[in-house]
């Protein structure tokens, strides 16, 4: 189901909650809507699911309009599922009741579904490898079983649209790694169409085939996720998905003097015009490299993370903070004076003629 979002802005009394909106998503599309708490995210995903009416603005699903307004269709008019933050899961009912309630329920069960329930239940119940505990009541399910069942009594009528609302933020984060892989094979399997709220950058970048980033009730850039990640074309995303150092200085062509230190340069060349025209070069922690000495930017380390792999440093730089990683053989203490270098990298050219990144 191919869903579009017409110039929506969503107000509550004097708070306007989402400015401006404009979103095409394609069928069987995975889309991420990105953003902190606070940024519309959620009122965006109201808005599909038929909870909530647009102020101004229209909500298109399979080129009819849906909401606008004075009218919205209720949530059961629509051909969507939806997996909440909490699960939601009824406590009088065992796990298969959960799977048959929506395909008796669900408006849009085709035909073949309407004759085949039970066969139905047990195919979803396969996929999430919940068919063993068909008979368990919510009460006796870990916190990931319990995120299974709300998934399969989500796709089991086979919805159009699928809406999560920061499924996985309640779990931990070794059950989070392997529910994200769960829900990439449900979307392969199914082929909906996924809207897929977070505040998780890399549960976004892992999964998404495209991400909206939103800040303030505003989209401030969509894209895959290696345009996200590879070419903000803002500070704040820059600064929020694989929080960038935002370095200032100046810009010369491709060419970026730190801080306008005319004796080191940098290669901005993958650097997006939008952020040149700030004045700002987006310097990754990974992008960043150490050293005792040198012709880098000279700074002050004033806190050391270990991280198993790699060592977290913060370098305070010209009254500012740098965040830099490095391997765990360049072991630098706090208060060390150190130099700050950009990496070397060298360009590759994909068959879509775009230019991809690789750091040597």
């Amino acid at each position: 189901m191919t869903t579009q979002i017409r110039n929506v802005n969503k107000s509550f009394g004097s708070y306007k909650a989402l400015h401006q909106i404009n979103l095409d998503i394609k069928e069987g599309e995975f889309v991420a809507i990105l953003g902190p708490s606070g940024c519309g995210k959620t009122t965006l995903l109201r808005l599909l699911a038929g909870f909530d009416s647009p102020s101004s603005g229209e909500v298109w699903m399979n080129h009819k309009l849906i909401a606008n307004s004075t009218f919205f269709l209720p949530p059961e008019k629509r051909n969507i599922g939806m997996v909440f933050q909490s699960f939601a899961l009824w406590p009088h009912m065992n796990v298969r009741d959960h799977i048959h309630f929506p395909l008796q329920h669900h408006q849009f069960l085709s035909e073949e579904l309407k004759t085949s329930i039970d066969h139905r239940v047990d195919e979803v119940l396969k996929m999430v490898d919940m068919l063993h505990l068909g008979e368990r009541m919510p009460s006796e399910l870990s916190g990931g079983q319990k995120q299974r069942v709300a998934l399969a009594r989500a796709i089991a009528p086979k919805p159009s649209l699928l809406l999560m609302d920061e499924p996985l933020s309640s779990l931990d984060a070794e059950l989070r790694m392997g529910m994200r892989k769960e829900i990439q094979q449900l979307h392969q399997v199914t082929k909906a169409s996924i809207v897929y709220v977070t505040h998780d950058q890399s549960e976004a970048l892992a999964m998404a085939d495209q991400i909206v980033v939103m800040n303030k009730g505003n989209i401030e850039q969509i894209g895959t996720p290696k345009e996200i990640y590879s070419s903000p074309n803002t500070p704040f995303v820059a600064s929020f998905v694989g929080k960038a150092n935002l370095v200032k200085g100046k810009w010369e062509g491709a060419a970026f003097y730190p801080f306008h230190q005319l004796s080191i340069k940098w290669d901005g060349t993958a650097v997006t015009s939008e952020l040149r025209a700030k004045n700002l070069f987006p310097a990754r922690p990974e992008q960043l490299e150490l050293s005792l000495s040198g012709d880098g930017v000279k700074g002050i380390i004033t806190n050391v993370q270990y991280q198993g792999k790699e060592i977290h440093y913060t370098v305070t730089v010209e009254g500012e903070e740098w965040v830099v990683h490095q391997d765990i053989f360049a072991e630098f203490s706090i208060g060390d004076e150190v130099y700050v270098h950009l990496k070397k990298w060298t360009y590759g050219k994909k068959m879509d003629e775009r230019k991809e990144l690789h750091f040597a």
